[in-house]
Parts: structure tokens; sequence; C-alpha cells
């Protein structure tokens, strides 16, 4: 709906749950009556009486046209390294005209020398690696002649691995083996279906046929039961201007509700929000049972912390904002830091749009409020500090990584398993992590600090908390209050389908392992007595490039050789 692909005449759009943003709810509604002299009209159906506060400040703000700001993704240097390997893929490029030509782009103004060189010397082989093959020089840079040009099969790679949307390694589903393509599935659902079910995709129902590699063969099963489809997928999380927005609404029906203004209250939010009388009625009762139940209501000037015992016995701290996760997930992560050197193990908080979670062992007093909010001056450094170790850094980086041409897939039109890219993914971070300048951890960096997260918002309502202008709310609870469940919700899923072993404890398996001890238990010999001497020395013939398929083609592959293996004997 907010792309309008293929969409035909709609009359009317009905929207299940909150579109998540005004721009978003603009856009999907505005594809009814899309036509010179038509009104859009849509209808909203909120799920839940938390998603029904969302709606209606999203309603408010597409009456009043207040989209959200877009921000101009600058200086990205994963699309810089993918967009330079194409252009020297067609003519060589002297450096000079290159960066001229970039810095034409918006995007790339401001693109300093730094990060300009930083990517040609990733794509020209600065960072060789025997640990992964993907990181072998893509451009010749002729530094007497300050000139690119492409080496073997660059032309290939860039055509193939154009384009900047993840490859999430989506099932593509096929009506018949050689019939046209009508949609993808998620891999997990996959993984979970079988030949015989059916399922729902689009408008129709279908009876899977056979599942290969790459995709699913499906008929149609027209009146049949199906499944619904899945997709996994990071939600964007929710506008700042929106969390606002939905701070502002929930303060005037608590402020209303304090001066008793029931009646009057209703018709203001039917009227200024287009509810329902049973919309009206739920989100009024929403509002007052927060209320009742933790005697604090959070909004845009005000923040509350809960405090309750879980079913085991430990401290459960639910910090109540509406900001969005854009805003808490930084917040989380700084806080996750100050609180493991506190008590000495890690936190692991939990973050949605509507707060953040935290569990806190019964043996240790919960900490107290100021600490749950870091100094606005420092909470940049800590949140750079802890960054790398977070799963959204890892996601991030394998993106760019397969933009910047790192994790190519291998043949066109051929799903590369998601799976199978996190490994390759992990295993290019370990090698990265070596070089402070390596161009697509700096990238990963940038995109979680400026795109990801809200780091100026953050800081902003922090040094507000310092200021006193936005208030604190403590409450203690017997359990959790109507504005706390879905986080609790959420940490519930989160750790559902978790193993036993603690991520540190997992860590540290392999550095304890005592190997003498265990091949005297095993009773095995010692693995140089069982490799093949034949084996040894065809891998030494690969290594030192003496294989037939391993030796030097031309003249930049000699180039590479030398590097790799240092001085070399005429014979």
């Amino acid at each position: 709906l907010e792309l309008g692909i293929d969409m035909g005449a709609v009359d009317l759009v009905v929207q299940i749950e909150s579109p998540g943003g005004v721009a978003r709810g603009l856009q999907r509604i505005g594809r009814a009556s899309h036509h010179v002299g038509g009104t859009p009209r849509g209808r909203l159906l909120p799920t839940h009486r938390a998603d029904l506060l969302e709606a209606a400040a999203v309603v408010r703000g597409m009456r009043d046209g207040a989209v959200e700001a877009v921000a101009l993704p600058e200086s990205c240097l994963d699309v810089l390294a993918q967009q330079v390997v194409a252009m020297c893929a067609v003519e060589p490029w002297p450096v000079a005209d290159l960066a001229r030509v970039i810095r034409r782009a918006a995007g790339y103004a401001g693109l300093g020398p730094a990060g300009l060189a930083a990517v040609l010397d990733m794509l020209a082989g600065r960072y060789p690696s025997d640990d992964f093959a993907e990181l072998r020089p893509r451009l010749a840079w002729d530094r007497a002649t300050n000139v690119l040009t492409a080496r073997r099969g660059a032309h290939l790679l860039s055509v193939v691995n154009a384009g900047t949307i993840p490859d999430r390694g989506l099932y593509a589903v096929h009506l018949g083996a050689d019939g046209p393509r009508i949609g993808e599935l998620d891999e997990e659902m996959v993984f979970e279906s079988r030949a015989g079910e059916t399922f729902v995709l689009g408008a129709s129902t279908w009876r899977i046929d056979e599942i290969t590699r790459d995709r699913v063969i499906v008929r149609p099963a027209p009146g049949e039961p199906g499944k619904m489809p899945f997709w996994r997928g990071e939600g964007p999380g929710r506008p700042v201007e929106l969390g606002r927005a939905m701070g502002a609404l929930t303060r005037t029906i608590d402020d209303a509700l304090a001066a008793g203004a029931d009646a009057d209250l209703a018709a203001t939010l039917r009227a200024r929000h287009d509810l329902d009388d049973r919309a009206a009625t739920n989100l009024i009762a929403h509002v007052a049972a927060q209320r009742a139940a933790a005697g604090a209501v959070p909004t845009d000037r005000a923040i509350t912390v809960e405090r309750f015992r879980d079913e085991l016995g430990d401290w459960r701290i639910c910090i109540l904002s509406p900001l969005g996760a854009r805003v808490h997930a930084p917040w989380a992560l700084a806080l996750g830091r100050e609180l493991e050197a506190r008590l000495g193990y890690p936190i692991h908080p939990l973050v949605n749009d509507d707060g953040i979670a935290l569990r806190i062992a019964d043996g240790d007093a919960p900490p107290d409020d100021a600490a749950l909010f870091p100094d606005p001056d420092r909470v940049e450094d800590l949140v750079v500090a802890e960054l790398s170790q977070s799963a959204v850094f890892a996601a991030r980086f394998r993106e760019a990584a397969a933009r910047a041409l790192l994790l190519p897939r291998r043949r066109p039109g051929h799903r590369t398993p998601l799976w199978t890219q996190r490994l390759r993914a992990q295993q290019l971070l370990g090698v990265a992590l070596r070089y402070p300048s390596f161009p697509i951890v700096l990238e990963a960096y940038r995109e979680c600090l400026r795109d990801v997260f809200d780091l100026p918002a953050l800081v902003e309502l922090l040094a507000g908390v310092r200021a006193r202008a936005i208030r604190i709310d403590a409450a203690e609870t017997t359990a959790p209050s109507p504005f706390a469940r879905s986080l609790v919700f959420d940490y519930v899923g989160a750790y559902l389908y978790g193993g036993d072993a603690p991520v540190a404890e997992r860590r540290a398996h392999a550095l304890t392992l005592d190997r003498g001890l265990l091949r005297e238990l095993l009773g095995e010999a010692e693995a140089r007595r069982l490799v093949d001497r034949d084996v040894i020395a065809e891998v030494t013939a690969e290594r030192q490039g003496l294989a037939e398929d391993r030796r030097a083609r031309d003249a930049d592959e000699v180039h590479d050789l030398l590097r790799r293996l240092g001085d070399l004997a005429d014979d």
C-alpha cells in the first residue's frame, strides 16, 4: 500500500493495527480514491488498548499533516564501495575524477578524504585475509598514475549483487515447476512446512507440491483453509515525533480524569481523533487503569519506573516511556553497561516502543532511579563502547557487508540462506575487527548511531531529566501495569526458546577446555598422525600457488601472490 504498486482502484482501506507512523498511515489510506477529485477514506482497527492509543495519535497527526521528518543518510561507505566497483567495471577512473563525481551526490557531499581512501584501500586489497576469501582485491590501484581499474570478475560481481535491499534468504513461491512467481516466504516458515500443506498468500490459498533448495512449488487450493504465513524482521521503530504526540495525548486524558471531566473528554476524543464511542471509552479506561495500577502514567513530560517481583522472586524493572525503540535501544545499551559494572553480571535489557525491561537477581537490591538515567554528556560514549557486542550491530554489519560486495551471491536468481549469511558475516567481522579503519565496521557504527538509533532525542530526554523538566515517577506494584504488559510479553517471547547456558559461559567453553586431557580420555592419536601426506602436499601446493587451479593468471594476481608469500626464488 505504501508503494502503491499494482493496487488498482481502491474504495476503502481497512488498516488492522496502527500503521506505526503518520507518514505510513497517510501513504496507505491515501491509496483509496486515488484520483483527481477523490477523497481517500480509511478505517483503523486497533487490536488492543495500547495499539488504540498509538492509532489515536496517528489519526490526529494525519489530520494535522504532522508527517515525521526524513533524515538523508550521509556518507554510506557500503553503497560507495558497490558504486565504485560498478563505475570501474565500465572504464578506468582517476581517483580525483571519481571523488569529484561522488561528491556531486547530496548524500556524499560531505564525504571526507579519509572515508574515500578507506573504501578504495579495501577494494584494492589492503586487508587481505586467508580466513575470508572475499576480501581479495576487486580493483587495481596504480599509485603512480592514481588510476583505478577493475580486476577480473569485478563486472560480473557488480551486476549480480547490485542493489541495497538486504537479502533475507526468502524462498520464491512459484505456481508449478515452470510457472510464474507469485510471492516469497520466510525460510523459517518454509522449514516448518511440508508438502501437502496449505497456506494463504495474497488473497488465495495454495497447496505445497514440493520444496526445493530455492523455491516452493505450489498449486491453487481454492476454498480450503490454510495457515497464515509469517516473516521475521525488525520493525522500523516508533518515530520520536509520534511518541511525543502519544505522550501528550496520554497526559491530556490523565489530566482530564484527574479533573473529573470524563464526559467532555470522550466528546473531545471523538472530535479530535475520529474515535467511535467504544474506542473513546476504551482509551479512557486504558489510561485510568494505568493510573489505578501504578499511580503514575508515562507521558511526554514524565517517565514511569515500575518495579515488581516476577514468578521466581527476582526484580523486574520496567522503564515506561512513549518515545519509541529508536530512543530506548541506545538507552538500554548504555544502561546495561553501567549496571553490569555495578552488579557484576550481564543484565540483557529488552527494548520495545513502550520502554525498557530489566531483570535484577533477588539477592541484589534494585538500582535507585538515578542509576537508570545515564549522564547525557557521557551516554554516546557508553553506547559506542557497548555497540559492537549487540545484535543490532551484527545485523547491520552483515547487511553493510553484503551491499559492499563482501558477501556476494554465488549465482543470480538463487537464494543464499540467511543462516549461512550470518555465519559468513561473523567470520568476516572477526577479521575486520583487527583493523581499526576497516570501512564496513565504520559504516555499521554510522548506520546504528545515525540511522537506527535516535541519539539526539535520547540526549535531549536525559538532559530534561537532569534539568527536572521531565519528571520521574516511581511505582512498586504486585503485577505488571497495563502500560508494562507489552514489555513483559516481549521479554517472555525473547527468552522462551533460549538455551540453558548463558552467553558468557558459551564463549568461555572453548577457552577452558583442556585439549590434552580430552585426548587422553578419548584415547585418540595425535592429529598429525591422522593426516595423509598426499593431502599435506596438495594443500601446500594450493597455498603456494603451484596447483593448476591456483596459478596466477595475470599481472594483478602475480602481484597478489608476491604480497601474500613474500620474495620468491626463480625456481
